[in-house]
């Protein structure tokens, strides 16, 4: 396994940021930024062997700068949506910013997507980390982040989150990939196919916060458990799916401790995706919208061409007590991995 640095660009506050190359001895790669933990390019073979990216992403700083998607970045310190921006913990209310409708999305106005992070080379792994300062978009507590991201002989990426506190705050952090099978920019991702392991999804209110209801996936467009396209019932009435326009949700993965969560796979270019999470939920999200940003090489990324599995505890869970808790005590150190393996068939 070999890791190279090069320049990629400045930001607008002048911090110089790097692009990292992970390459195995096939020739398979991953590059990522030091600018928001950001995945910038996943280059596996398809079934004739041609090298495919895989990752949605972009060319320069400024792009990234101006990125509304979170585009392959680490996104927290609360990944996902907190109704109205309001919790309680330890007795004390919290206000955040509302970013997104009625909610807080995604860590807030400056979400860790949006900051360089401290990046080293140790061994085969590439270790970023971020520190997150008491205060910092309304959150408590001093927080310490650190992101490591390995690539494996059998085309394996690894990403391992490790974080501390200096008193009772929130975490729920995860990668935002955009995948498309076929090579990103290659069309929409509808019949891409996808097994989940999951019985049940968060029911989502009209703001997209969840309600704290469980749904069986039986006889609903969430039932992944045997694969099949994406497209199969994406176009459903369903009022979960409808009144979205897309999948946005997020499932309750079966079992507990590191398990394989997903599969994700396309038949036009033989390559296969599986997810392995110690995480107990995952959000399936299909993009909607075109990105408003160009990708690689000026490549207009339109709607549902891309497809998110993002892992991590259940949306709002600080506010539903019966949900996975995500407080981060200073005590208990969190600690999870996320797998994505890639393979032909």
């Amino acid at each position: 396994m070999k890791i190279t640095k090069s320049d990629f660009g400045t930001t607008n506050t002048g911090e110089n940021i790097n692009i990292y190359h992970l390459e195995n001895e096939a020739g398979a790669y991953v590059e990522i930024l030091n600018f928001g933990c950001r995945l910038v390019k996943i280059v596996v073979p398809d079934r004739n062997g041609n090298p495919t990216d895989v990752c949605l992403g972009m060319d320069t700083m400024s792009a990234y700068e101006n990125d509304d998607a979170s585009l392959g970045a680490v996104v927290g310190r609360v990944a996902n949506r907190i109704k109205d921006g309001h919790f309680t913990l330890n007795g004390k209310e919290y206000q955040l910013a509302v970013n997104c409708g009625t909610n807080h999305l995604h860590g807030g106005l400056i979400g860790y997507a949006s900051k360089p992070w401290d990046a080293k080379i140790k061994d085969d792994k590439l270790i970023l980390t971020m520190i997150s300062a008491d205060g910092e978009e309304g959150y408590p507590g001093n927080l310490t982040l650190t992101v490591t991201y390995g690539w494996s002989e059998d085309n394996e990426l690894s990403i391992v989150y490790e974080a501390s506190a200096d008193q009772d705050t929130l975490l729920n952090v995860t990668n935002h990939g955009y995948f498309n099978l076929n090579g990103e920019g290659s069309g929409d991702i509808l019949s891409h196919e996808l097994y989940i392991d999951a019985d049940a999804v968060t029911e989502l209110d009209d703001s997209q916060a969840p309600t704290g209801k469980l749904i069986p996936v039986d006889n609903t467009p969430f039932d992944f458990r045997v694969m099949h396209t994406i497209g199969k019932s994406y176009y459903s009435d369903y009022d979960q799916l409808h009144k979205f326009g897309t999948y946005d949700h997020n499932f309750v993965i079966n079992g507990t401790g590191l398990r394989e969560a997903a599969v994700l796979q396309s038949k036009e270019s033989g390559i296969r995706m599986t997810c392995f999470t110690d995480q107990p939920g995952m959000q399936l999200y299909v993009a909607s919208q075109p990105m408003k940003q160009p990708g690689k090489n000026g490549k207009i990324y339109d709607s549902r061409t891309s497809v998110c599995l993002e892992t991590q505890h259940f949306p709002d869970a600080i506010n539903h007590d019966n949900f996975p808790s995500i407080v981060l005590h200073p005590d208990a150190p969190f600690h999870s991995k996320t797998l994505y393996h890639f393979s032909t068939f």
